[in-house]
Parts: C-alpha cells; sequence; structure tokens
C-alpha cells in the first residue's frame, strides 16, 4: 500500500556572516580581517577624514531580510584603532511567516574607537525582527552607537499592527555591564499609543556615547532646535539620548546633530558626515 508523504513547505532564507578587524599601523587605521559568508559585504574602505579614522559601508545585497534569515555580524577594534562603520540606506524587515534573526558582536581593544552609525531600521508590520547586540569594551575604548527603529511605513498608511520586534542590547567594560536593555513591541500592543509607551510616534532612536560633558554641553545638546521628542541624560561614564519622531528622517537628524556636538566634545575630532548619507 503506497501512503501519500505529507507535503513539506521550504521557505528559503539566508544566512550571512560577516567578519571585521581594524589595527592601527603607524598613524593609520586599516582593515586587518575582512571575512564574509552569504549576502553581506562591506565596500571598499574610505579614508574621508585622513589616514587615523577607517570608514566601512556594510552592505545587505538582498535589500530586505525575511523570516528565516539570520544575520551574523562582528567586529574588532584593535588597540588606538579607530572604524567608523555605517550603511547605505534602510535595512527592511518584510512581513514573514517565522522569525528572522541579527546577531551584533563588537568588540573595542584599549585605546580604540568605533563609530556604529548605521541608518534607520525599518519593520514592516507582520515581521518578526529579533536583534541581539553585545558591545565589550577594554580599558579605556571610546564608543559612539546609534540605532533608529520604525515601525511599520506610516508614509503608506501601514501601522505595525501585526508581527513583533525585540531587542537585546549589553555594553560592557573590562566585563563589568554599563548597559543592559530588553525591547519587546508585539503588533497593535497599547503601548504604541500610550503616552508611557511610543505615544503614537512610530519612530524611536537611541544614541550612546562613552565619556561625560559638562552641564553646558548638556544643555546645549538639549537645545538644539529639531522635530522630535528627545532628551539626554549624562550616567558615569555614559551619555544617553533618546527621542521619539513621526518619521526616521527627522530621528537620524537628531542623531547627526548631536553627533556633530558630541563627537568633537568626546572623540576629540570634527564631526565629517560620510557621503553616503547624502546620496
Amino acid at each position: 500500500m503506497n501512503v501519500p508523504l505529507p507535503t513539506v513547505l521550504f521557505t528559503p532564507s539566508w544566512h550571512a556572516e560577516l567578519e571585521l578587524g581594524y589595527a592601527r599601523f603607524g598613524d593609520s587605521t586599516r582593515p586587518v580581517q575582512r571575512r564574509h559568508k552569504g549576502p553581506l559585504r562591506v565596500q571598499k574602505h574610505l579614508y574621508a577624514e585622513g589616514p587615523e579614522v577607517c570608514q566601512h559601508i556594510i552592505v545587505h545585497p538582498p535589500g530586505g531580510i525575511a523570516g528565516g534569515d539570520r544575520l551574523d555580524i562582528s567586529a574588532r577594534v584593535g588597540a588606538k584603532a579607530w572604524a567608523q562603520i555605517t550603511s547605505p540606506g534602510a535595512a527592511k524587515w518584510y512581513r514573514a511567516a517565522g522569525p528572522a534573526y541579527q546577531q551584533l558582536d563588537l568588540k573595542v581593544a584599549a585605546g580604540g574607537t568605533l563609530e556604529w552609525l548605521p541608518q534607520e531600521t525599518i519593520i514592516f508590520s507582520d515581521a518578526q525582527a529579533e536583534l541581539s547586540t553585545s558591545i565589550e569594551l577594554e580599558g579605556d575604548a571610546r564608543l559612539f552607537y546609534w540605532d533608529v527603529v520604525a515601525l511599520g511605513r506610516p508614509a503608506s498608511g501601514e501601522r505595525f499592527d501585526l508581527g513583533h520586534f525585540q531587542a537585546r542590547l549589553d555594553i560592557r567594560r573590562d566585563g563589568q555591564l554599563l548597559w543592559h536593555e530588553r525591547q519587546r513591541i508585539v503588533g497593535n500592543d497599547g503601548l504604541l499609543d500610550s503616552p508611557i509607551g511610543l505615544d503614537g510616534q512610530p519612530v524611536f532612536a537611541t544614541l550612546l556615547v562613552t565619556g561625560e560633558i559638562d552641564s553646558e554641553q548638556l544643555e546645549t545638546c538639549r537645545s538644539l532646535p529639531n522635530d522630535v521628542r528627545g532628551d539626554l541624560t549624562q550616567l558615569p561614564g555614559l551619555l544617553v539620548a533618546r527621542c521619539l519622531a513621526s518619521e526616521a528622517l527627522l530621528a537620524r537628524g537628531w542623531l547627526i546633530e548631536l553627533w556633530r556636538l558630541l563627537r568633537p566634545a568626546l572623540l576629540g575630532r570634527e564631526a565629517v558626515p560620510p557621503r553616503i548619507w547624502s546620496t
């Protein structure tokens, strides 16, 4: 007797990996590791500010992340090296029947500097996006980190009514936890519109930078003209900025203006925006 086999549906997915490493040679930071697997790349390294700062642009050729996809990205910045990593455009997480994942693992050696400055992440309604970020700092390593998350696509009339977004972020210095955060937002959750949640704003952004500024500099940052609802908090050794916005462009613009002020104050270099941000 022939028994029909059950029908099994296979959903195509991508598993992409990217490993980056940077080291200091004289007055120059150079990439010393660039390994990739699957559809994840970096463009040619750039030196828009001179040899000390190595800039890389991470590219995900498929253009979006679907159910079952997994992105694993790691970067190691050596002693006294300086890496600036950004992206050419928004990362899009598409609606899917199952979750997709991103694992980000960053390490900065003593004397090193990492600027992690991607463009926005757009979570489509009915997407299942799960992100995890771990950052390890050694000694006096410096970090400038931001992320911008847009839920749904308001310009297309799409609210975040289905699916979920969850994120984990841990920052440690010499093994000691500096920042520990968990986020989980479910489609159509009451917190999307609650005044103690996102208050009807589909975009939220976070900036974290090591170091401390004085009260006058803090007030200057708070007085920046903007169209977002944001503020800054100075913690011991870590400055935190957050905002809510009606669109990602406004949130990213606010972060860039803060970066222009804080980079010279905390990293000792004038802020030179990557050209990719203007294309």
